[in-house]
């Protein structure tokens, strides 16, 4: 036999009302997820976890209220130089857009300039930006190609992302060794001998020397 969910009087009101749930706290409605999973949000070890979520998922969504292309712009260098510069093995946490669960692993970034670059530490600092933010793979892949395309104009960009989904991992398939790889590639990076280079100064075991 089903039994009734027991709703919070906060929440109840608001369903009730025409605001819907604009009223209710990020707290109250972590509290009430707590409720409807069997928990009791009022036992020592939970009390606080409404307060502990809100402040994590405010972090690791960080993203939308930072601008890609800001961060980029204040970091543009006029250079003499036309051969591939390649940051590789970032590390790289973000969500599922479908589950809300965690996916994580690695990013490989490379471009060749056409008269600018941007500063090293600015293309991790991009990943994090897109990264902090309810993703899919193949777009958080594109979202950093375009941008730095889009910033400096170089004669062409390759991602390259190997992450492990949690979505896979800890429900659904359930397969623990699995891992996606994506890439984009932008301008003269679709032309074999340069994709060909770039994948092979990134591909693990590969120490860079070139």
């Amino acid at each position: 036999m089903a039994h009734p969910i027991a709703v919070s009087k906060s929440i109840r009101r608001a369903v009730e009302s025409d605001a819907g749930l604009s009223g209710v706290s990020t707290q109250e409605m972590y509290r009430e997820i707590l409720n409807r999973l069997g928990e009791d949000p009022e036992r020592d070890g939970l009390q606080q976890t409404p307060s502990r979520v809100e402040k994590s998922m405010a972090f690791l969504t960080k993203g939308y209220t930072e601008d890609p292309g800001k961060i980029l712009r204040g970091a543009m260098f006029d250079v003499d130089y036309d051969e591939m510069v390649i940051v590789k093995d970032i590390e790289m946490f973000s969500l599922c857009e479908h589950h809300m669960l965690p996916f994580f692993g690695k990013v490989h970034v490379a471009y060749i300039p056409k008269g600018k670059v941007i500063g090293l530490s600015k293309i991790p600092r991009l990943v994090e930006v897109f990264a902090r933010r309810l993703q899919v793979q193949e777009r958080l892949t594109r979202q950093i190609a375009d941008t730095i395309q889009e910033a400096i104009n170089p004669q062409g960009v390759g991602v390259v992302i190997e992450a492990r989904h949690l979505c896979m991992m800890m429900r659904g398939i359930e397969k623990q060794n699995s891992s996606t790889v994506t890439s984009a590639m932008v301008g003269c990076f679709r032309q074999k001998e340069t994709r060909a280079e770039f994948l092979s100064l990134v591909r693990p075991g590969n120490s860079g020397s070139m």
